[in-house]
């Protein structure tokens, strides 16, 4: 073998272990712990600093890496090609080319790769000292190649956003893929998803509408207030004057029955006036995560709930905010029916007022809640109409029967399974 050949095969094995060393601090970065990372640094280790410096700079590092692996492999075939084709017949050269692919995919990607994701927090200690000399000398290209990428991305009218893959549903896939692996349960499942659906959700979408609220005219009986109070089994209830909407203060049952007591029980003694909160009221366009900090920050957690016209929508609590991530709070003053009776048939009688996400959360369904909050405004939307008693329409993969209805309010449906999903919606009068 000539001097050239000698060059040009340890120039090969260069590029291979080139190769190698970039693949292996990639998988390692990628899957370390930056928790553990800092540890180590903390422990004085370089290689900890050294790993916590490329991540600091994420995009530069793995596009440098990227650049490292590409290079590597693209100067390794030329120089596969001309060292085998100038010294063997084209199909023995042949046949060698492929051999040689075949070694670089294993020994210089597929075994690195998967070495070093196995043992990612030492790997990123070890390699990431001359990984930064790497990165330092090919990060200024792989900055430019991105910005040209980009550059050539918002040509064709795109911003260089894959808006169907946000980092919550990269955070959604890896829920859902360890709930079927097994190593997240169902409850835990519903926990972290509801923390990912809080920030897409406005108060609007959670509060207890109006229509359900439980409120008190201040002129009223002093004795039908205690009444109400006591029917109730709400602590908070809302005070309003002359109209609904003029909410002057807040009820709280602990200081009704104070006053009562200080009366000796005497309700015709106690000015409501005098005992009440003042209100809280936030708009109903209030994203979920902006109202829970309000909530934390004035250590309140009532409000009511007004649209842009000032007009009450309803109220909402720390509660409702909680029950978004763990579901259902019960205790021995609520209800025990949720608003769903499942039958004998497979069928489920459910109330117009269920959220959907309460039905999804419950039973692992997937209807969508994007076009409305409950199952009465599905139903409405999907049909385009109000329906009449005795209407069925077909669609999600589910047969809904109006069952009751209250002017136009939806107040009881049979929901059936059906066994084909996404069927168009039809109308049909029993």
């Amino acid at each position: 073998m000539s001097s050239g050949s000698g060059l040009i095969g340890g120039a090969l094995v260069a590029l291979l272990l080139l190769c190698a060393f970039a693949a292996a601090v990639r998988a390692a970065l990628w899957n370390a712990s930056r928790t553990r990372l800092g540890e180590v640094r903390r422990r004085g280790i370089r290689g900890g600093a050294a790993a916590l410096d490329l991540l600091a700079d994420e995009d530069r590092t793995m596009g440098a890496l990227a650049l490292a692996k590409l290079l590597a492999t693209g100067l390794a075939g030329g120089l596969g090609a001309v060292l085998l084709f100038h010294h063997l017949p084209p199909l023995q050269a042949s046949l060698a080319a492929i051999g040689l692919f075949v070694v670089f995919a294993f020994f210089g990607l597929v075994l690195p790769d998967a070495y070093a994701a196995r043992r990612a927090d030492r790997a990123a200690v070890v390699l990431s000292g001359p990984a930064r000399a790497l990165v330092a000398m090919l990060g200024p290209a792989a900055a430019a190649l991105e910005a040209l990428a980009r550059g050539l991305l918002l040509l064709t009218g795109s911003n260089g956003v894959d808006e169907t893959h946000t980092m919550h549903e990269e955070l959604r896939e890896a829920i859902d893929l360890h709930v079927k692996d097994g190593t997240v349960v169902k409850n835990d499942r519903d926990m972290l998803s509801g923390i990912l659906a809080m920030q897409d959700l406005e108060v609007s979408d959670i509060m207890v509408h109006r229509t359900k609220m439980t409120m008190l005219d201040i002129e009223d009986d002093p004795k039908e207030i205690v009444n109400t109070v006591l029917k109730s089994g709400h602590t908070r209830i809302p005070v309003w004057k002359d109209t609904p909407d003029n909410i002057i203060g807040v009820l709280h049952a602990k200081n009704l029955f104070s006053a009562l007591q200080k009366h000796n029980g005497d309700a015709t003694k106690v000015d409501i006036d005098d005992i009440l909160l003042p209100p809280w009221f936030v708009p109903d366009t209030r994203a979920i995560p902006d109202q829970l900090n309000a909530f934390l920050k004035r250590k309140s957690h009532f409000a009511i709930v007004v649209d842009e016209y000032g007009e009450v929508q309803g109220l909402v609590t720390l509660e409702d905010i909680i029950e978004e991530i763990v579901g259902d709070i019960k205790d021995e003053h609520d209800a025990v029916a949720t608003g769903v009776r499942p039958k004998p048939d497979g069928s489920y009688l459910v109330d117009g007022s269920v959220a959907i996400r309460d039905l999804n959360r419950a039973f692992d369904w997937t209807l969508p809640d994007e076009e409305a909050n409950t199952i009465a405004g599905l139903v409405i939307h999907e049909a385009r109409m109000i329906p009449e008693v005795g209407q069925a329409f077909v669609f999600h993969g589910f047969r809904f029967e109006i069952l009751k209805k209250r002017r136009h309010q939806i107040t009881a449906m049979r929901m059936s399974p059906v066994k084909r999903e996404g069927e168009a919606v039809q109308g049909t009068e029993d």
